[in-house]
């Protein structure tokens, strides 16, 4: 993988799966400008409980010529607004509609494709592509980014955002590394192995040290009534159970068509870190729902998981080399890899099964991909713990 750019992943040791251009600095062209300036004034529409109307009342804007010359940076930051847009029509009032409306639905269908990605809301628009920083030339870190793109705007859901941003950029520097480990086994040079697994510690180390910072500015009852709900899709979704109409989409016949909601499982850091440690999962509902969520990621990220999943031989090395070290510092990316699934499991049951049940479509039973997802987390977590190798 030593011949692979990193660039060609869109990821960078000092972003990692982040975008890679600054999502605040760029511009839209005119004709998008009513677009953005409504998916920015949704904190004040949606206290309204009425914002259907005034989302209908966008022009529509057809994107073919957008999308045939527009940047990737300027496609995806247009597909933040409309996301946003979408998912407000959708839930932003008690009962969820049938079928969105054009100005919505033909801009974001051809925003989605362009992108290669689904038509709602996902995790790269909602966090990736979804910040800023306070001082341009200081870190992407807790201490200065800011969310651009809110529902309701607030602490906790800025909070809850940009604790996933700062994650998502203190593991470039692991991923960053990862091509050259896997070279590094084809050529058995255990002893840049075992620096690089070492150095993976103490970026895990940090990663869980900010995932265990959610709680001071995120509280779990305004998460699961306030933030929770907007970011749900339309499949397996029980309020929604045919799914929705793009209306002016001549490729779907009118039919109701069915996404998956936005979902921290849609992140790549975990399936790229389960590829590289050569970590499987057995068949389950859930794995069937994650192996489904590889398309819900930028394309490039898409092809990074697929490129080291075919590529790593670290986990069969390491059983081969005897190495007592080597075992160790396998086993301990294992174990912190393991901490980071728990503590999902945690936030899981804090911030979601424990609190009161909320409507139709935002239950506390499923998560916002439309699963179970108490169940499978533990078992997939129980399940890379067992990965560990002994001796």
């Amino acid at each position: 993988m030593s011949v692979f750019n990193l660039a060609d992943y869109d990821i960078s040791a000092e972003r990692g799966f982040l975008s890679s251009f600054d999502p605040d600095k760029t511009v839209l062209p005119d004709e998008l400008q009513p677009a953005r300036d409504m998916a920015m004034s949704l904190p004040r529409v949606l206290v309204t409980g009425q914002p259907r109307k005034h989302l209908e009342a966008l022009p529509f804007v057809d994107l073919t010529d957008f999308c045939a010359s527009a940047s990737l940076a300027q496609r995806r930051i247009a597909m933040v607004h409309y996301s946003f847009l979408v998912q407000a029509y959708v839930w932003g009032e008690p009962e969820p509609p049938k079928a969105l409306p054009k100005c919505l639905a033909l801009p974001i269908w051809q925003l989605g494709a362009s992108i290669e990605q689904p038509p709602l809301l996902t995790y790269s628009s909602y966090v990736l592509d979804n910040w800023g920083r306070i001082d341009p030339d200081g870190p992407i870190d807790l201490s200065n980014t800011y969310m651009i793109q809110p529902f309701l705007s607030g602490q906790d859901e800025a909070w809850f955002v940009l604790d996933h941003v700062a994650i998502e950029a203190r593991a470039g520097e692991m991923l960053a590394s990862i091509p050259a480990l896997v070279e590094a086994c084809r050529n058995e040079d255990a002893g840049t192995l075992q620096s690089g697994l070492a150095a993976m510690t103490a970026v895990w180390d940090d990663m869980n040290d900010i995932f265990g910072r959610m709680t001071e500015k995120c509280d779990p009852y305004v998460y699961f009534h306030r933030v929770r709900p907007w970011i749900h899709g339309w499949k397996d979704n029980p309020a929604l159970k045919d799914g929705i109409i793009y209306e002016g989409v001549e490729e779907t016949g009118g039919k109701p068509q069915v996404f998956r909601g936005q979902t921290g499982s849609q992140s790549s850091i975990v399936p790229a870190m389960d590829a590289f440690l050569g970590i499987g999962h057995a068949g389950d509902p859930l794995r069937t729902y994650l192996d489904e969520l590889h398309i819900y990621r930028p394309p490039e990220h898409r092809l990074f998981i697929d490129d080291i999943r075919a590529n790593s031989i670290v986990r069969a090395f390491i059983q081969s080399a005897g190495s007592p070290a080597l075992n160790e510092l396998y086993n301990e990316c294992v174990q912190n890899l393991t901490r980071f699934r728990t503590r999902h499991l945690e936030y899981a049951a804090s911030y979601i099964n424990k609190q009161s049940k909320g409507g139709a479509g935002n239950t506390s039973d499923v998560g916002t991909g439309g699963t179970p997802f108490m169940k499978y987390l533990k078992k997939h977590r129980d399940e890379a713990a067992a990965h560990m190798i002994n001796g």
